[in-house]
């Protein structure tokens, strides 16, 4: 049963989306991220991608105040992104209560970092964020291009034993036209085993379907839900009794 990571954007403690990380467009929810956690908890889901989107603007973490907020209010187990680029931001994370971390632009600029994690913490609680636009990574919160093919780049850490990797098609960010399956069918296809968690364009129950189909190990989306296009009551039957953590 393919598992369910309701995303958490934030930007001065409150819930967002920004589109195609265009800090221009930026949409504000009127719920603070504590009351979102707590919804997608009574409804059996079990973990969250919480995303510090000012972090990753600056290069290091900024919102541990809300980790920190829906980790003492809740039980659900937080997989913290957003800026991290140093074992002590990892161990900032851990002391405010994340339960596993996903780093993206290290990954790129310090390649040998981010591979001893994998050694260090451990391959179940670092995830790596693999986001790219037309088949190449963005990094720095997708302000930054490269010419680095995500394919590649998620393989070049598979062979030093990477198990998870968050990967967004970024042109679909936002528009809810459904996620990018053969993307995730070729990643599949390349490295089997891997633990995709897919996100970008997640519209319906349908699209989740359709990706636990094809294999995809995990899905993450945030404004369907906030647009009310994917209800929590319709997602009980792929949490109940079956999401495990990372």
């Amino acid at each position: 049963m393919i598992k369910i990571v309701p995303s958490i954007a934030v930007i001065k403690g409150q819930c967002v989306h920004v589109d195609k990380a265009n800090f221009n467009k930026v949409t504000k929810y009127d719920v603070n991220p504590l009351e979102v956690a707590q919804k997608f908890e009574a409804h059996g889901i079990d973990q969250i991608h919480m995303v510090d989107l000012e972090g990753a603007q600056q290069g290091h973490p900024v919102n541990y105040g809300v980790l920190e907020t829906i980790a003492g209010y809740t039980n659900i187990q937080i997989d913290f992104s957003g800026g991290i680029t140093t074992d002590g931001d990892i161990s900032k994370a851990y002391e405010y209560g994340a339960s596993y971390i996903t780093a993206a632009s290290v990954a790129v600029s310090r390649k040998e970092l981010f591979t001893s994690w994998l050694v260090s913490y451990g391959r179940e609680k670092i995830t790596l964020g693999a986001d790219a636009l037309q088949g190449k990574i963005l990094i720095r919160g997708w302000q930054k291009n490269t010419d680095i093919d995500v394919a590649d780049h998620i393989g070049y850490f598979y062979e030093r034993g990477l198990k998870y990797v968050k990967t967004t098609d970024v042109s679909r960010d936002g528009e809810m036209s459904g996620p990018s399956l053969e993307l995730y069918k070729q990643l599949l296809d390349r490295y089997p085993g891997l633990c995709i968690l897919a996100s970008g364009g997640i519209s319906s129950i349908d699209d989740i379907e359709k990706l636990q189909e094809i294999g995809v190990w995990g899905v993450i989306f945030n404004k369907a839900f906030y647009e009310d296009k994917i209800k929590l009551k319709d997602l009980e039957r792929f949490t109940q009794n079956t999401n495990t953590a990372l």
